[in-house]
């Protein structure tokens, strides 16, 4: 299972979260309008107590009926005005907040398909699902509650503050006492919970990545009745989740029960005093009615702040695994790789092109190619190793070697899935990493052992590896080069869904539509692993007759394993310990060749097994 790269050094949460600045800036108008009317809506509020001063001291002890009837309705209006600019807020933060998801769950999605295979690799798949749907639900809630209430909450507190010292200003010294304590509580709990944060979120990407293969997976685990293993490995992340979710949770408790019980203990003190002065006659009761309401108002925004924090430490951590994706490489465009040795120098394409076909430039060359893979200790022994290979202009060459003599390997980099380490790899003369990638793999086209289908219809999955003017013409003929006519008794024919992961056909279907899509394109250049390796003997001949029309015109790479397969070819090229060792035709290899001989010998007694 790939697993997820240690996250990078942490940074304070103000810096992760002005990362998002280029995603917020397009709608930047738009937020700070909604602030200022956050503003306004939570400063109306505070004019509340004012009218309740006025009416204490006015109507109420003037025993004016008329007048208490004018407050109430001022009080009315002041409500239902805080209510409209809160409303008012929300509708002008959707729209755009809902377009800011979209938009760096979009850059997201392009960034994977840009990122090299090394890459993902690496990374575990729920890790990456985690990133583009939990961490972003996460920004967006950021930014359209605590970005916008931080400000208001803060410029609240303060007007509310001035209101109170303008009452009374011994009052609010009392009521400010709690100030110094809360900041240090609050201090303290951004650094404890930036920390449980980011291992919360860490932990559903596991629990996610273990869902997707278990769902992936389903046959294997009923085939081998390993549901307890994987029920009993879902339970023990389930309950790390659990232990760090309460941990989280105590956190907030605690920071919740200092930032409420200080300020609370203040306005009990303000209370008494304020009731003393009002007794002595140093403080009119409305006076008092309306610092007691003023810092009632200010609770929310005090208490708030735990909860604000919070959500912004989350939306830190999640700013950090976003980035963490965004900034690895893409696949470059042209160019040697950083570690490769100086590269031989390259004619350009219009010479390539003049050259005569007979030229040995012509057709796949493999020119001292070295690879290591990214993630290799220093020093390890690399999976290929001076490979020298032609492949000429027309020719089909099979590749033959033992488990593990880099045959795969060899293959994924003509499309550039891997970058060699040193060497290089030519088409024509051309020097691959001169090419942009589009370019080349127009040119090139894959069928991998192990073939992968998608959540589409047939048709679909074929014709993805032809150019978007491909039509049913070429569908049909790659259809029956591949033996794949079966499609057209599925229910629905070539728009038939395949399901996911294309479970719903066998093996040999997946692989004869696998093939089907690296041949619609009629590309110049072919790359096959072990193509026919589910179909059976007779489907394989049927195979075989076709693919031997496609190949006349192409010049492939065909890695074999079978000597049918390998008789589809001109050439056998035998790799061994990551170096070709042998080139000849099968026939050569067989009389002149020990190690081709034993490997043939096994896959032909293998071949005569089965038939039995």
């Amino acid at each position: 299972m790939a697993t997820t790269p240690a996250p990078t050094a942490p940074r304070s949460a103000v810096r992760s979260l002005l990362r998002l600045w280029p995603y917020v800036r397009p709608v930047r108008a738009r937020l700070g309008t909604a602030a200022v009317v956050a503003v306004v809506a939570s400063c109306t509020g505070l004019v509340i107590p004012l009218v309740l001063k006025w009416i204490v001291d006015g109507p109420v002890a003037d025993r004016d009926t008329g007048g208490v009837w004018l407050g109430a309705l001022y009080l009315l209006l002041l409500g239902i005005a805080e209510a409209a600019l809160f409303g008012l807020r929300r509708w002008l933060v959707a729209r755009p907040l809902a377009g800011v998801e979209a938009a760096m769950r979009a850059d997201l999605y392009r960034h994977l398909q840009r990122l090299p295979v090394a890459f993902h690799d690496r990374w575990a798949s729920g890790q990456l699902l985690s990133r583009g749907t939990t961490d972003l639900m996460l920004l967006r809630m950021f930014l359209a509650f605590p970005l916008t209430f931080l400000l208001v909450n803060s410029v609240t507190i303060l007007v509310g503050v001035l209101i109170m010292l303008a009452q009374d200003w011994t009052l609010g010294l009392v009521l400010l006492a709690p100030a110094l304590p809360v900041m240090v509580v609050c201090w303290l709990f951004e650094k404890r919970y930036s920390q449980v944060a980011r291992r919360a979120q860490d932990q559903v990407g596991d629990l996610t990545t273990l869902v997707e293969e278990s769902v992936l997976g389903i046959r294997i685990i009923k085939g081998f009745g390993r549901h307890r293993s994987q029920a009993l490995a879902f339970r023990d992340l389930s309950r790390t989740l659990r232990g760090t979710e309460l941990a989280k949770a105590r956190l907030l408790a605690g920071i919740f029960a200092a930032i409420t019980t200080l300020p609370e203990l203040a306005i009990g003190a303000a209370l008494v005093l304020g009731t003393v002065q009002v007794a002595d006659g140093d403080l009119s009761a409305g006076t008092l009615v309306a610092f007691l309401s003023t810092a009632l108002a200010l609770r929310w925004p005090v208490e708030s702040i735990g909860f604000l924090l919070a959500m912004s430490q989350e939306a830190a951590t999640a700013t950090e695994r976003y980035f963490e994706v965004m900034d690895a490489a893409p696949e470059s465009g042209t160019g040697q790789p950083a570690d490769a040795a100086a590269p031989v120098p390259v004619p350009t394409r219009a010479r390539a092109r003049s050259q005569n076909r007979s030229s040995d430039h012509d057709g796949l060359r493999f020119e001292n190619v070295r690879f290591r893979y990214p993630d290799a200790e220093a020093g390890s022994v690399p999976v290929l190793d001076g490979v020298d290979l032609h492949v000429r202009h027309g020719e089909t060459m099979a590749l033959v070697g033992g488990t593990g003599s880099g045959k795969t390997t060899l293959t994924a980099l003509v499309p550039r899935l891997h970058e060699v380490t040193a060497g290089r790899i030519t088409l024509d003369g051309v020097d691959i990493t001169a090419m942009p990638r589009q370019e080349l793999r127009t040119l090139v086209a894959v069928a991998f052992e192990e073939p992968t289908l998608f959540s589409a219809g047939v048709g679909e999955n074929v014709l993805m590896g032809a150019a978007d003017t491909a039509g049913e013409a070429e569908l049909r003929r790659a259809l029956a080069v591949a033996q794949a006519d079966f499609v057209h008794a599925l229910p629905q024919g070539t728009d038939t869904q395949v399901g996911e992961q294309g479970l719903s056909l066998s093996g040999g279907q997946r692989q004869r539509l696998a093939l089907a899509r690296a041949v619609v394109g009629t590309p110049r250049f072919l790359v096959l692993d072990d193509p026919l390796s589910a179909l059976d003997v007779h489907t394989e001949a049927l195979v075989e007759a076709a693919l031997r029309r496609v190949l006349a015109g192409t010049t492939a790479l065909v890695v074999a394993h079978r000597p049918s397969t390998v008789l589809l070819a001109d050439r056998v090229a035998l790799l061994s310990g990551g170096r070709v060792t042998a080139v000849g035709t099968h026939h050569e290899l067989l009389r002149t060749n020990a190690e081709y001989a034993w490997l043939m010998s096994g896959r032909t007694e293998t071949s005569e097994r089965e038939t039995r």
